[in-house]
Parts: structure tokens; sequence; C-alpha cells
């Protein structure tokens, strides 16, 4: 019934994990933290025992729902100068559109089976989303440490119900990545440092929403790509990706010329414009600011 429910709302997977201590990426998370991959990102090192076990978030939780939203899109950036954005912030900001879908699958559950202990998770809290969807079925965590589909690729968002409600659960998947390392090989700024190792001081998704220092590390001059915000150069090349499909939610299609905005036009971006264009978007999480620092920097390259 709730996988159902899921699929009406426009998820395209769902699959079902049993709540405990995720032990082995508990070791994981602290290895990667005292290597400081996680750069000036402080607040991964905040609820370090929340993150790891989701029974310290909702009492007595007993099932993972995870969910996933696709937002590919076949669309490019049209004008090859132009600063380049990641495919996921074209349109509405996604915390908004799959909060409220997050919110109906949360009432259908309390609707159909009384009084529940149920909370919904979109990017925003300690929780350890590709683990929880590789837990379910849902794909596996690739070398450059996104989720892959077997049938979709990787172009997801993923979302979380953690409930106090016993439910059947999935079972995971093998690792389909083989020897292929073109992730690896195709990274702008080498953040791929091993297999399944992101240093995320180095990659461009940090460096473009993440850091908010003033101006970006000189070390990286030359290596952005062109991008200003976000990266998706580790799913561009995926083999996986081959199976992509258009996304079917409207609010994800940009909600005005964005895809035609010129190197020129993105220079010339005043703040009021900027405010106005980027109200409901995943843009604005860089502020006007920030993205006009990542133009400068890569006008200086």
């Amino acid at each position: 019934m709730i996988k159902q429910k899921a699929f009406e709302l426009g998820f395209s997977h769902v699959g079902i994990s049993k709540a405990g201590f995720l032990e082995k990426e508990a070791r994981q998370l602290e290895s990667w933290l005292s290597n400081n991959y996680h750069g000036k990102m402080q607040y991964m090192e905040n609820y370090f025992d929340l993150r790891t076990d989701p029974r310290k978030l909702i009492d007595d939780a007993k099932s993972v729902v995870t969910v996933l939203y696709n937002y590919y899109n076949p669309i490019q950036q049209e004008n090859v100068a132009a600063p380049k954005i990641s495919k996921y912030a074209y349109g509405a900001d996604y915390h908004t559109v799959i909060k409220k879908k997050l919110k109906e699958l949360q009432f259908f559950i309390t609707d159909s089976f009384g009084e529940i202990n149920v909370r919904g998770f979109v990017d925003s809290a300690p929780v350890m989303d590709k683990v929880w969807a590789e837990k379910s079925g849902l794909g596996w965590i690739g070398k450059h440490s996104n989720l892959i589909n077997k049938e979709k690729g990787s172009y997801f968002f993923i979302a979380e119900l953690i409930l106090d409600l016993e439910l059947e659960i999935d079972v995971p998947i093998k690792d389909y990545c083989g020897t292929c390392t073109r992730c690896i090989d195709a990274c702008p700024t080498e953040a791929i440092i091993a297999p399944y190792v992101v240093d995320g001081s180095k990659c461009i998704s940090y460096l473009t929403i993440e850091l908010k220092d003033e101006i970006l590390p000189n070390e990286f001059k030359d290596k952005m790509d062109n991008w200003m915000f976000g990266c998706d150069v580790c799913q561009e090349v995926c083999p996986w990706n081959r199976f992509s499909t258009p996304h079917n939610e409207p609010a994800f299609e940009p909600s005005f010329d964005l895809l035609n905005f010129t190197k020129k036009d993105w220079e010339d971006l005043s703040e009021e414009a900027f405010q106005k264009l980027f109200k409901n978007s995943a843009i604005k999480r860089t502020k006007f600011k920030g993205l006009k620092r990542n133009i400068n920097f890569l006008n200086h390259e």
C-alpha cells in the first residue's frame, strides 16, 4: 500500500529497510571526517550518533522507507560559453517539491495505520540517504559515491520516511561498477581520490555551493570546467546514465529562459534580478554574492 501510494505521488522507486545502527558506515564516516574530506562543512561532524542510527532520530524506529525522485533533463544550456549549472537546479528547489509529496505519503500512512511515529527527511537532517537507498535495494553506491539505479541511472533525489512500524523489507543488490573508472578519470579536480572515496573539499559542488570563503582556492584555477553551481561530470560520463529518462515534474522545468542565458547575461546579473529569478530555486543557496564569486573565478581562469 505504501509503495503504491508513493508511485501515485510521482516517486519513481521505493524501497524499505530495517532501521538500525549503521556499523560499517559509521567506521567509514569516522575515517572520512578524520581525513578532513568534508572541508569546511562543519555540520558533517555534528550528530554523529543520529546520522548512524535512525532509532535515535525517531523513538523506537523500525523501518526506513526510501524514495527516489527523478530529475533528469536531457536539455542542456544552449550557450557553450555560459557558466554551467547542475541539472538538479534547473527548476524549483527540490526540497519544497519533494517535502510536499513526502508529507502526503506520511498522512496516507497515519490515515491507514493509525497513530504512528513517522518523520520525513529531504536532504536536510543527519540521515545517510544514499546508504538507506542502497540497503533497500534501490541501487548501489558507485565509485563517485552517488547512488546508481540499474534501470534509470543516477539523476535522482533521495528522501526517507523513518517510522515505528514494522514493514516487509527489501534486499540490497550487487555493485555493478565493475572495472569502470570513467568517473574517476573525468573528475576535473581529481576529487575522487580512490574508488568510492571522494575528497569533498576538492569537489566542484562543494567549492561552488558549500564553501563560503570570499574567494575560491587558487589551486582550482583552470580546473572548474566552467561550472558555477554544482557539477554533473561524474554523472555525465557514467555508462549507467544511458538509461536515464526525462523527469515528469513540471516544477523542475526552468521557470524562465535559464538555459538560453549567455555568458554576458550571467556576468551582468544584478542582485535584484537574482532574488527575483531564483526565489524558488536551489541556486539561492549560494546567495548572490556566492554566485558572483564563482562567475568571477571562472572569468579569471
